[in-house]
């Protein structure tokens, strides 16, 4: 894209500059001869009007009271019936200019100069149109030049926020570009964010409520089957027992439905280190709190990794480094470490702030809640995305915030096509 815009501007100064510098050129080298000309042909005239006077007196013509008009270098030659050429100065050579003016007694005055020195003006007045053109191509190309990076840097940001944001990754971005229909696109692609994030959290809480519900009438029924079963009429203990069956298939296949959903929303999870992904996160929002006087600290163990959706894990950490940025104060401290439960790893956001008021604890992940004028919607669905990979997104400390995310460790299986170590065991 850059290169297009690049090449359309200069295409566009270059004509411009031909089709005027061509004209220019041409024009100034025959103002340059006509001037010459001029000027020689009013010499000429002033000489013939002197020689007109020495022939009226009739007295011969004497050259040398017209040489003070007679040009540097040129040579000024009279004609005359019966007579020959009177002339004066030396010979101007081969390429000459010359004009002629009639006198008395139908003579004629020459006067010819080099036209060598005519023709280097007449150069030199082209090349300064040729210079011109060259001085107005090298302009617009840095304009060219400017223009084009001005443009097409935030085209490639505008086409990395779609890739993000197919990707999962839907954090507002305020960054905008000065230019009129470019920030109409990031302005609908911050409206489409919003939705999206809203949906993806609706999607998730619809189906963790209907699992809940499922399951929690699912056990009812069967514990009262497992009474019935228990029956003294032999029939309907029986009834019983295959209804409890029954139950217990559609406990199974629901189930298998809620694995299959999750292997679904977890399709994009992969190996994460997150002692490279977590810096280069952080790196955004340290300009950031930078900007308000704040800082970002990093404690993060070597060679920590985590299974997770990349695009996911972004938005969760950037949601959660936000509402620090928002809502809290101080330093930030963005730290990884393992888990105490083995298989796991632990994310922590914190800041130094005052912290989560007691009575806003049991509510920072309801959708649409908010205790401080935001959407209510970043923790929420920072909450469904961390389910969405199998992980936990919880609020371990109060006072000051610490929102910690919980994350399993992947294992040789989550690797396709890699073959991993047997373990080694005793025989």
């Amino acid at each position: 894209m850059r290169r297009r815009i690049l090449l359309a501007i200069l295409l566009a100064v270059t004509v411009t500059g031909v089709a005027l510098g061509s004209p220019l050129g041409v024009t100034g080298w025959l103002l340059v001869e006509n001037f010459s000309r001029e000027d020689l042909a009013a010499s000429a005239q002033r000489i013939a009007a002197t020689l007109d006077d020495q022939l009226a007196n009739g007295r011969p013509l004497d050259l040398n009271q017209v040489r003070a008009a007679v040009p540097q270098s040129g040579q000024l030659t009279v004609h005359r019936p019966g007579s020959g050429p009177l002339t004066y100065g030396p010979d101007p050579g081969p390429e000459v200019v010359v004009e002629s003016v009639p006198i008395a007694g139908r003579g004629t005055v020459e006067l010819a100069i080099p036209a060598g020195p005519l023709r280097t003006q007449q150069t030199q007045v082209a090349m300064a149109a040729v210079l011109l053109v060259v001085l107005s191509v090298g302009t617009g190309t840095v304009v060219a030049t400017v223009t084009a990076n001005r443009l097409a840097r935030p085209l490639r940001h505008v086409a990395d926020r779609a890739a993000r944001l197919g990707g999962g990754d839907f954090r507002p971005d305020g960054r905008r570009y000065e230019v009129a229909e470019l920030d109409m696109v990031a302005d609908a692609l911050d409206a489409s964010a919003s939705a999206l994030a809203q949906l993806v959290q609706r999607e998730r809480q619809l189906v963790g409520d209907v699992s809940h519900q499922l399951r929690s009438r699912l056990t009812a029924l069967q514990l009262r089957l497992e009474a019935l079963t228990l029956h003294p009429a032999e029939d309907v203990a029986d009834e019983a027992k295959e209804a409890l069956e029954q139950a217990d298939r559609l406990a199974e296949a629901l189930d298998e439905l809620l694995a299959a959903a999750r292997a679904a929303s977890e399709v994009g999870a992969e190996p994460v280190s997150l002692s490279t992904m977590l810096p280069e996160v952080s790196e955004e929002w340290r300009q950031l709190l930078k900007a308000e006087g704040r800082t970002l600290r990093m404690r993060i163990s070597d060679g920590l990794m985590a299974r997770a959706t990349p695009a996911r894990l972004r938005e969760i950490i950037g949601v959660l480094l936000d509402n620090a940025l928002r809502h809290g104060a101080g330093t930030v401290t963005l730290a990884a470490r393992r888990g105490e439960t083995e298989g796991t790893v632990v994310v922590e956001v914190s800041d130094s702030g005052s912290g989560v008021p007691e009575e806003l604890v049991p509510h920072v992940f309801e959708r649409g809640f908010s205790g401080a004028g935001s959407t209510g919607v970043g923790l929420a669905l920072a909450r469904a995305l961390a389910e969405a990979d199998g992980g936990r997104l919880e609020l371990s400390g109060r006072s000051p915030a610490t929102f910690s995310l919980f994350l399993r460790v992947p294992s040789p299986t989550d690797v396709a096509a890699v073959d991993w170590p047997a373990e080694r065991v005793p025989r």
